[in-house]
């Protein structure tokens, strides 16, 4: 019997669990000392009343495996609001089973659905199996754009 794939939109009971998804990708991506985030802090970003940031989960056989956290940003190349694939993961025992595109295209159907211009996300140069899968459904790379961060500590 195949299992199946279910996607929903987070709830606040699964905040441990995307905190646990977070870590457990800050992990993979051998950034887990940057994380300072708490629950605490996620209840307000995705469920107070000004909340800007929502959470899908991806679900199979009934265990939480991945999430899809993204926000919306604006280009004034498009004249359209887009959204920003901040996080894509999927647990290391439930990959290849089509979680991660099953994930990413309830993204891009959001997108459609609220007429954004654009889904944009980052990807760190080492991750090949990623920028593969990223090729494979048509994503351009960026190549020529250089990323800028400034932390809140510096202002």
């Amino acid at each position: 019997m195949k299992k199946l794939i279910t996607i929903r939109k987070a709830e606040k009971k699964d905040i441990p669990i995307i905190l646990q998804l977070i870590k457990e990708l800050a992990e993979y991506e051998k950034l887990l000392h940057e994380v300072i985030t708490t629950e605490d802090d996620l209840k307000k970003v995705l469920f107070d009343e000004n909340s800007f940031v929502e959470v899908l989960l991806a679900e199979f056989g009934g265990t939480i495996t991945g999430q899809a956290l993204f926000f919306y940003n604006f280009s004034t190349f498009v004249g359209k609001p887009g959204l920003y694939l901040e996080d894509l993961y999927v647990k290391p025992e439930f990959r290849g089973k089509g979680i991660g595109k099953a994930l990413l295209m309830e993204v891009i159907r959001t997108a459609k659905k609220r007429d954004c211009g654009r889904v944009e996300w980052v990807v760190l140069d080492w991750n090949q199996p990623a920028i593969e899968f990223y090729k494979n459904i048509e994503a351009i790379p960026l190549d020529e754009w250089t990323i800028f961060r400034l932390t809140s500590d510096k202002f």
